[in-house]
């Protein structure tokens, strides 16, 4: 029997007291509702899921567009039962329908794929958690069978029953029949004046209709976000999580309560992550690398043996092996690092391919270049690619010497051996294995050899 996912976000979310709709707040910098959809897709259940929306539905659908769902609107928000009632039309009567919701979003594959494999294909499955704090949830209720009878909301619930700890997650895997014979017949006799999902329950239970109850693999799988303490509390509860399944693929965390992953992450066993450490986008990470603390990834590749040193921002970029970077280095996207560069404090390279061996270690700024292998760049050297209205490309050629304070005005090559003195200021193509210098007046010295190192 196939499976349809509907995935109730037609919610304000009063208590976030924002502009933005609930449910495009973000944990790990990623829209909650994004995650419960990822969730969703991941069964592989034979159509997109079905997401009931409401409160400021074209800035949902603008922000979310990029999701393989059905959107369906809930024009009037008047509770659960209408918001899945106007998902029927969509859904084929010989389904089974699982119900998640937008504002609850760490609940697992491995949770909601129990719940389908173990409910009979005729029951109503219900995913309940025995809780020691049960403020704001629905209250199961079960007879003397210890079978569930009935789910009362806490606002509707009596003194005695508030004492109760098994609470309603509000995920449910139903027959769709069930749902097109009941939803159409529900009541609003209660507090809040909705349509509750959780009125069916009691007609199951009248029918004799089987219900199956299940915990999950974790009760903070069923935690939803109603403000931004909440929000902030699955946020720590998200990193904990990310942080665990680190550690245990032999990743080495020196404190795991202080990093943050914000997208998609592999790192291999025997690297080391100091404090503090962000990881965005996608990021691989090879092994036995060291991240110093305070350093930012976003959207990289870094090779094996790779040392990235404290405060250091890179961003679409890619590290080959052995590589040293920082501390304070920004690599922004486009640049390639070779096997063996050294990237040093306080330096800047963008859209650019530095070569192996080279490096690179102090305060400069390498823009739109390619630079060969075992080039030296010195202190203070900038490529000035940006003439005000275009970019250039700066050419250096292998074994190359850039000395200190030099400025490279793009587009120029420097050829393969040349050295470049210190201050200079290089607007003409540079010839190979000759001492250029330009501090009043350019010129090339032949015969020029570069001295050598003082055996000691």
């Amino acid at each position: 029997m196939s499976v349809s996912v509907v995935i109730l976000a037609a919610g304000q979310g009063k208590r976030m007291h924002s502009d933005l709709p609930k449910i495009l707040h973000r944990l790990a910098d990623k829209p909650l509702l994004e995650h419960v959809v990822n969730t969703a897709s991941s069964l592989q259940t034979a159509d997109a899921p079905i997401v009931i929306f409401g409160h400021e539905g074209g800035q949902v659908q603008h922000a979310l567009a990029h999701l393989n769902v059905h959107w369906v609107p809930q024009t009037e928000l008047l509770g659960t039962g209408h918001a899945v009632l106007q998902a029927l039309p969509l859904i084929d009567k010989n389904s089974r329908v699982l119900i998640l919701y937008g504002d609850v979003p760490l609940i697992s594959t491995a949770t909601l794929k129990n719940l389908m494999d173990t409910t009979p294909k005729d029951a109503i499955g219900i995913l309940t958690a025995e809780v020691p704090n049960p403020h704001g949830f629905g209250r199961i209720i079960r007879d003397n069978q210890n079978t569930i009878s009935s789910i009362i909301e806490e606002k509707d619930a009596s003194a005695e029953q508030r004492l109760l700890k098994e609470i309603n997650s509000g995920i449910y895997l139903i027959p769709a029949q069930l749902l097109k014979k009941w939803l159409p017949l529900l009541q609003n006799n209660n507090a809040q004046k909705e349509y509750y999902l959780t009125d069916i329950i009691a007609n199951a239970a009248k029918e004799n209709i089987s219900i199956h109850s299940l915990q999950p693999l974790m009760h903070e799988e069923i935690l939803g976000v109603n403000d931004r303490v909440q929000l902030a509390t699955l946020e720590r509860i998200y990193q904990k999580q990310q942080a665990e399944k680190l550690m245990r693929n032999g990743v080495t965390l020196y404190d795991p309560s202080r990093i943050d992953v914000r997208g998609e992450l592999m790192i291999e066993q025997d690297t080391t992550v100091d404090i503090n450490v962000i990881f965005s986008g996608h990021c691989k990470i090879g092994h036995h690398c060291t991240i110093g603390p305070n350093v930012t990834l976003h959207n990289v590749i870094i090779g094996n043996y790779v040392e990235i040193k404290a405060n250091s921002v890179l961003d679409g970029a890619e590290i080959s092996d052995h590589c040293v970077i920082g501390p304070f280095a920004r690599i922004r996207p486009g640049t390639e690092l070779a096997t063996n560069t050294h990237v040093g404090n306080f330096v800047e390279i963008k859209n650019s391919i530095i070569g192996q061996g080279s490096k690179i270690n102090h305060l400069s700024y390498i823009g739109d270049s390619d630079i060969g292998k075992h080039v030296n760049i010195g202190a203070g050297t900038i490529t000035c690619n940006y003439d005000g209205v275009n970019k250039h490309r700066t050419v250096i050629g292998d074994y190359a010497f850039i000395g200190s304070d030099t400025q490279l005005v793009a587009p120029v090559s420097i050829g393969t051996g040349a050295t470049i003195g210190a201050g200079s200021t290089i607007t003409r193509n540079a010839p190979a294995d000759q001492l250029t210098i330009c501090r009043s007046q350019q010129r090339s010295i032949e015969n020029w050899q570069r001295p050598k190192k003082k055996e000691i």
